[in-house]
């Protein structure tokens, strides 16, 4: 499902630990899954997960499904009873209240006959501008206007800390404006089915605001082909990673003189944005060739890109023609979906979008207890500590960098479970009966709070994910990691789980996220979230040496026939897996030493190192579509989930220890190809 609410613009290197998400797995981990037939020194995904994934086939309204899949589930259906009641609460509930707008807002999505009856009514004031333009002027109006309502268009905008200075919230402006997956769907021979099926997809829409089927298909390939030039004229995904390819500070007067045609003070005017002393004009290049198009493109051609996008945007939440065609395209075509998710979670969607925290605000008032944020945040002290001590080992690195590694470990800052403060909604007005426009006043509250911080100091208690999410992240502007109260529950973590458990649970994840603040982005960032160098160039390069490796290990994996990952998108995830795992096992054994008994038991016939790795594994399975698995092979930056089971316990001798491997075993990587970072 697509969800087209104005989003903050993530022009910080991010690092989120999954895009998937709980909770029909036992608290305790049950060895009768676990395949007979698979030796774990072979595949260790297989031996855990493969029993387990054969009976559990992908649901007909998903595209995936596995631990992290179900963990979400159970969220969602928490959540689904909150909204219900709210919706049928909202009429006697607190005038103004996060329960009433809730409610108003599900409420409206969930009054199909209303939305069916107004067709696309709601976006007919906009077809109508976007045909009344005459110019040039006229199109960079219609661009700057949009915004303004909270509609993004052509490029991406939005407010982010300042790569160097992170006290500081400055605006910045980036490449967008495609409605594929990456620019390679534009060009490669691979995806030609991909761009037939969009331009026919294209013509659909159109089609369905009453453009005749010859006008529709003319309009649609000339989409293509205006996307055709954004996309040629944009950073590919990999390169998109580097931090120098996501900064590029300019005054407002130089960047007008990339684009002359297009008045950037007029622009921060209009969205009210602080802009003074100048902005992040992100990615040159792309805005070079935007002013090209501003007078070389015909006046139709803008139209028609204008005209679809509009549309598109808004198709989830017209009727449903527009529902369906949008289902068509987004998850049938490009992921392989068989089946529409239910109205209601794709409704309790859009309300995270407009309301999540809001919503999360409702969801850890029942679902979050003080006991559980205060053994998180053990886990996390313990996982610090580890990391400290894998740091001050490293025997690759100088004392030099050793010195500023640990500057920037003693600043780290967890968040657990939810913020310690919560938004503030008065501004917000919604009704019960008109879905589109309270979609759309979310989407514009929404966006005028974000740009609001632009030109202040940044606000570091803010959280960038919503305590219901089934996810962490780490921000390396920040160096905080987050996880959400949703995720800290069974597989990953369990009170009444034994410590090797936990710790290859929540412990891995929890140094995973650590992890990201030395990847390869990460490590590019101080301890105050500066992007400044503090690396020697030997540690540097000895570092490049090491990830050079992991790179080619994910390379060899092959997940479709002749498809494979690419282990340069995937390196920061892979890098948090590899020193996360390693994080985690140093504090299990630590926690063990403390605990001579439960060291030496077994359970269940493993030894606590075993049940380490095997949870870690549980934890990555899942299977998924092969048209899904194509999309995220070219967007995801996280290599897919039966890899992560495998990637890093088959480069730490400790796996090959535990469970007895030898030399030439599949999950036993040669001394030559084994990777070892922190």
């Amino acid at each position: 499902m697509k969800h087209r609410l104005v989003k903050p613009l993530a022009f910080a290197v991010g690092m989120a630990l999954c895009t998937g998400a709980l909770a029909a797995t036992p608290s305790v981990f049950n060895v009768h899954e676990l395949d007979s037939k698979i030796r774990a020194c072979s595949d260790l995904n297989g031996f855990v997960n493969a029993k387990w994934i054969a009976a559990n086939p992908i649901p007909a309204d998903r595209t995936r499904w596995g631990s992290f899949d179900a963990l979400r589930e159970a969220s969602l259906n928490v959540q689904h009873k909150i909204v219900e009641d709210a919706a049928s609460h909202a009429a006697k509930a607190a005038q103004g209240s996060i329960e009433q707008k809730i409610g108003y807002l599900y409420a409206s999505g969930m009054d199909e006959a209303a939305i069916d009856k107004a067709g696309f009514d709601p976006i007919k004031p906009q077809l109508a501008r976007i045909d009344g333009l005459k110019n040039s002027a006229d199109v960079v109006g219609y661009i700057r206007d949009s915004y303004a309502q909270g509609e993004p268009v052509l490029f991406r905008f939005g407010g982010n800390a300042d790569y160097k200075n992170s006290n500081n919230e400055i605006a910045y402006a980036g490449q967008g404006g495609l409605g594929l997956p990456t620019t390679d769907y534009y060009s490669k021979p691979d995806f030609e089915k991909i761009r037939t099926a969009y331009v026919a997809h294209i013509a659909k829409l159109l089609e369905l605001t009453g453009v005749s089927a010859t006008d529709a298909q003319q309009q649609a390939s000339s989409v293509l082909a205006f996307e055709t030039r954004l996309a040629a004229a944009s950073l590919a995904r990999v390169e998109m990673r580097k931090p120098e390819n996501n900064y590029h500070f300019v005054s407002i007067a130089d960047a007008d003189k990339v684009t002359p045609d297009f008045d950037w003070a007029a622009f921060f005017k209009a969205q009210g944005a602080d802009v003074k002393d100048g902005f992040s004009l992100s990615q040159p290049k792309f805005f070079a060739e935007v002013q090209k198009m501003f007078g070389g493109v015909p006046l139709a051609e803008w139209q028609a890109y204008f005209r679809y996008h509009a549309i598109d945007r808004a198709a989830p939440y017209l009727s449903t023609p527009f529902q369906q065609e949008d289902f068509a395209f987004g998850e049938q075509t490009l992921n392989g979906q068989k089946e529409m998710q239910p109205r209601w979670k794709r409704v309790l969607g859009t309300t995270n979008e407009g309301m999540g925290m809001a919503l999360g605000q409702l969801y850890v008032a029942h679902n979050f207890s003080p006991d559980s944020k205060q053994r998180a945040e053990e886990l996390v002290n313990n996982l610090r500590a580890a990391y400290k001590t894998r740091i001050e080992n490293l025997a690759w690195m100088s004392d030099a960098t050793k010195k500023k590694a640990l500057e920037k470990w003693a600043t780290f800052v967890p968040k657990i479970g939810y913020p310690d403060k919560w938004r503030d909604w008065s501004g917000l007005t919604l009704t019960p009966d008109n879905y589109y426009a309270n979609v759309r006043a979310a989407a514009r509250f929404n966006y005028d709070y974000r740009v609001a911080k632009i030109g202040k100091p940044v606000d570091r208690s803010e959280w960038g994910m919503t305590p219901q999410t089934v996810n962490a992240y780490y921000s390396p502007q920040k160096n905080e990691i987050v996880f959400p109260a949703a995720i800290l529950q069974p597989p990953f973590f369990d009170a009444k789980a034994d410590d090797a458990i936990n710790y290859g649970g929540i412990g891995a994840v929890i140094g995973h996220e650590m992890g990201h603040g030395y990847d390869d982005q990460g490590s590019k960032f101080d301890a105050q979230g500066n992007n400044v160098n503090w690396w020697t160039d030997a540690d540097r390069k000895a570092f490049e040496e090491r990830t050079a490796k992991l790179a080619a290990q994910f390379d060899g994996y092959e997940p479709l026939p002749g498809k494979h990952v690419n282990g340069q998108l995937t390196m920061g995830e892979n890098i948090g897996d590899l020193g996360g795992l390693n994080a985690a096992y140093t504090a299990l054994q630590v926690a063990l030493s403390n605990n001579p008994a439960e060291a030496k038991k077994k359970i269940d016939g493993y030894t606590q190192d075993q049940r380490f790795f095997l949870n870690w594994a549980r934890v990555w399975r899942g299977s998924i579509r092969p048209e899904a698995q194509l999309t995220l092979l070219n967007t995801d930056p996280h290599a897919p989930a039966q890899f992560r089971a495998i990637g890093a316990p088959s480069n730490m001798p400790e796996f090959a220890q535990a469970f007895q491997c030898k030399p030439g075993d599949a999950m036993v990587r040669s001394p030559e190809t084994q990777v070892k970072i922190w």
